[in-house]
């Protein structure tokens, strides 16, 4: 212990003589280091820390699960009650629905997000109020008066933490609800609720089991694991396909860790960011490893002088392990300071429906992980130059008595495995970016089918819950239309029920006429709601026939506009103006087609568009009480918003509103693509970076090993051209090798990154083919610097150096 401290006493001394070698050493592992830490605390949040829940790996989600194309989805009510009766595995399960709607708790309505959530859905998670209780059985009878349970954080803002809040009420979708208990700090599942009640009070639960409306929790009992849990749903599952053939065929139960549901397709992406700083760190190891070596070189005279008064090779490679380690350590505290800035960068960054990733933060297991690297670093970078001294003749270095007595082939060769490797690594890490930003590029240049320029989006939602409550909001928002219309400024003005990518109604429907069993499978088509003059705002193209108009009301001949993939699909070369088309949206009544309208990219920009059924909100009132106002202007967005505002509150005060812009909504479908493709080539800019660096540093350390022979090589008439080249093959032959192992660890490694990749496939060579300019331009520049010095070498200089 005590010639471990005395070596890392030394150890300071030493790097306090060189503080520009050392500023280097411990910028370039700092920036290693502190993205990687930085990365580990939104993993560990997301990813690795348990939820926080009793005994959280025994909640579990359950979603229908269709065999044929291996989609997932909603469940049914009556599915769901087969699977709670029928099943012994689970302690509780419940259904849920949630919700952005209208909340009354004082003397306006806003916006909250509520759940409605089935008898046993606190008992999944173990729940308990930390005030009065959760609802009572008579709460949870269809048709009762209902009770409300609320969050405490809602119970802060809106009550004042008042102690006597039981018994009090919140207004909500037509009805009053008493608070009958609060709960515990932090509980929000799903997706940061305020506020719970209970399903069957307000919404009836249904029938049909082709209506997919809810998400299903449970919790596993104690010794039955998860493929024995998801045995016995798939076997009730296969009971239900032979009961009932015509909805329930080919539909199965997919039981899934709740953990791993709430990740979805951000944990590959988590994942693939962690494995890119990993390789960064691993470039910025190599870069030192580098520096190290050379530095251990010019020291041999030194180190032979220590070997000479009795220091082992053992103690030698300790010392200079030591010093790596000091460095390391430096570079840690730096990097830790860069990963409290960088993982705030994170969030900011992320998408926001990441979950859990507010919760990322600077941890026990965060510092655990830093330590742990700064370890690994020290060994990595200081076992190089340890090896090295191990293999040096110490002897004949003390005889030379030069500097670079202790240069020696072995320490060429090291320096060029070195140096092939972190170009090897930043081709790999291009390769990806490069990828990834190119799926992007085409994800922005797809035709969406609308045009969301200058839109802005007014989410509203206007509480009901009679038809005479729904009759008087299309009767609200009618006149709010054309109110908004005639304001100036105002090019169109509409509204739908939901915004294009944000599509979540979708169904079967019949052309003509409707089967004698409704339950026989039927095409597929995305339902949407809208009122008149909404296709102008949207700038969605009208092929043939009209617009909805104001005639189009609840007493007039229902209509529908369908889109061309409907058209195609339904009515192969014939006209489907005027026929009749039914849907088990809201009623079953017959549908004139009186339009054909441009197809538009439903669920976003990555997924084709889908035949699509156009209804009017007049004469669909149950589904048209929480409409998006669609509002195209001549001016900014923002600038009509205050007017919009006015207007709602002065026609009613229980209607909440939120704005937001078409473009913004466009932004948000985009979000994880560009995340991973910003942040993937970030760090691919730093690899090469560091990459190009080290082939700098090796190019300009050979130049000073070499000096002497390219002066003798002038004086013997070589000329400075030659010069030129022999150091130039020297630095590009590191590069060809490294580039093309790189590229042949690439087209392996970047099949992983084939699900994230839009219209360009993981062996696109135009992308391999700009790798391997920008590369070779990188690495060029990095050898013609020391090259052309090495050129201008004065001979006699050179000739008497040594």
């Amino acid at each position: 212990m005590t010639g471990l401290l005395q070596d890392l006493r030394y150890g300071l001394r030493q790097l306090r003589k060189s503080p520009g070698f050392t500023a280097v050493v411990v910028i370039t592992l700092a920036l290693g280091i502190g993205a990687n830490t930085a990365i580990f605390s939104v993993v560990n949040a997301v990813l690795l820390r348990p939820l926080d829940y009793p005994h959280p790996d025994r909640i579990v989600t359950l979603s229908s699960w269709w065999k044929k194309t291996g989609d997932r989805g909603l469940v049914s009510a009556p599915d769901f009650r087969d699977w709670h009766d029928q099943s012994h595995a689970f302690r509780s399960m419940a259904y849920y629905a949630a919700d952005d709607v209208a909340v009354n708790a004082g003397s306006a309505a806003e916006y909250a997000h509520v759940a409605a959530v089935t008898p046993e859905f606190f008992r999944v998670f173990l729940v308990n109020p930390v005030a009065g209780r959760v609802f009572s059985a008579e709460e949870e009878a269809p048709g009762s008066g209902g009770s409300a349970v609320i969050s405490r954080s809602y119970w802060q803002s809106h009550f004042a933490g008042d102690p006597n809040v039981l018994g009090r009420s919140v207004k909500m979708l037509g009805k009053t609800l008493n608070i009958v208990g609060v709960l515990p700090p932090g509980f929000h599942f799903p997706d940061r609720t305020d506020l719970w009640f209970p399903a069957n009070t307000i919404f009836p639960e249904g029938n049909e089991r082709s209506a997919h409306n809810y998400q299903v929790v449970g919790r596993v009992k104690d010794g039955i694991s998860l493929e024995q849990a998801q045995a016995e749903m798939a076997s009730i599952a296969a009971r239900l396909e032979k009961q009932y053939p015509s909805s329930n065929d080919g539909k199965s139960v997919a039981v899934t860790r709740m953990r791993d549901a709430l990740v979805g397709d951000v944990q590959l992406t988590l994942y693939l960011l962690l494995g890119a700083v990993g390789v960064v760190l691993l470039i910025a190891c190599a870069n030192v490893a580098n520096l190290l070596l050379a530095r251990a070189t010019a020291r041999s005279r030194e180190i032979a002088i220590r070997a000479a008064v009795g220091a082992t090779r053992g103690r030698l490679a300790r010392q200079l392990v030591s010093e790596a380690l000091v460095l390391a350590t430096l570079a840690g505290v730096a990097g830790l300071v860069l990963a409290l800035w960088g993982s705030h960068a994170l969030v900011a960054l992320a998408p926001g429906d990441v979950p859990r990733l507010a919760e990322a933060t600077i941890d026990p297991a965060v510092l655990l992980f830093t330590l742990g690297v700064t370890m690994l670093v020290s060994l990595l970078c200081g076992l190089v130059p340890a090896f090295h001294v191990s293999r040096v003749n110490l002897n004949e270095s003390l005889k030379q008595g030069t500097p670079r007595a202790g240069a020696s082939a072995s320490a060429g060769w090291i320096r060029g495995v070195l140096v092939t490797t972190e170009i090897a690594l930043s081709v790999v890490l291009l390769a990806g970016a490069g990828l990834l930003i190119k799926s992007f590029s085409a994800l922005h240049q797809v035709t969406l089918g609308f045009h969301p320029e200058n839109v802005l989006v007014m989410e509203s939602d206007f509480p009901a819950s009679s038809l005479e409550d729904d009759r008087r909001a299309t009767r609200f928002y009618k006149s709010l239309l054309a109110e908004v219309s005639a304001l100036p400024g105002v090019s169109a003005a509409g509204a739908v029920r939901t915004l294009p990518g944000r599509v979540n109604s979708n169904g079967s429907y019949w052309i003509d006429h409707l089967p004698n069993q409704l339950g026989i499978q039927a095409p597929q088509a995305v339902f949407s709601v809208m009122a008149p003059d909404t296709f102008r705002s949207l700038g969605i193209p009208l092929d043939r026939g009209r617009d909805f108009r104001d005639g189009d009301a609840y007493e007039a001949p229902f209509v529908a506009v369908i889109n061309q993939s409907l058209a195609r699909q339904a009515f192969p070369g014939q006209d489907p103006i005027g026929r009749q088309i039914y849907c088990g949206f809201d009623s079953l009544k017959a549908m004139t087609i009186v339009g054909i309208a441009g197809d538009t990219r439903q669920y976003g920009p990555a997924s084709a568009p889908q035949p699509e059924l156009f209804m009017p909100y007049e004469q669909h009132p149950e589904t048209s009480t929480n409409l998006s106002l669609v509002v195209r202007g001549m001016t900014p967005p923002g600038a009509l918003s205050e007017s919009l505002r006015r207007k709602v509150h002065a026609l009613s005060s229980d209607v909440p509103v939120e704005f937001t812009t078409l473009e913004a909504t466009v932004s948000e479908d985009v979000a994880v693509p560009r995340f991973r493709a910003l942040l993937l080539s970030l760090f691919a800019g730093l690899a090469v970076g560091l990459a190009t660096a080290g082939a700098y540093s090796v190019m300009a350390y050979v130049l000073g090993q070499r000096t002497n022979e390219m002066g003798l090589r002038l004086a013997l008439g070589a000329s400075r051209g030659d010069i030129l080249g022999i150091m130039l093959r020297q630095g590009m032959t590191l590069t060809v090798v490294g580039t093309a192992l790189g590229l042949g660890v690439a087209v392996a490694a970047t099949r992983l990154l084939k699900s994230m990749l839009f219209e360009v496939r993981a062996s696109d060579p135009a992308t391999y083919a700009a790798v391997v300019a920008l590369v070779g331009c990188a690495a060029l520049a990095a050898a013609y610097i020391p090259a052309r010095r090495a050129a201008k070498v004065d001979p006699m200089v050179a000739l008497r150096y040594e």
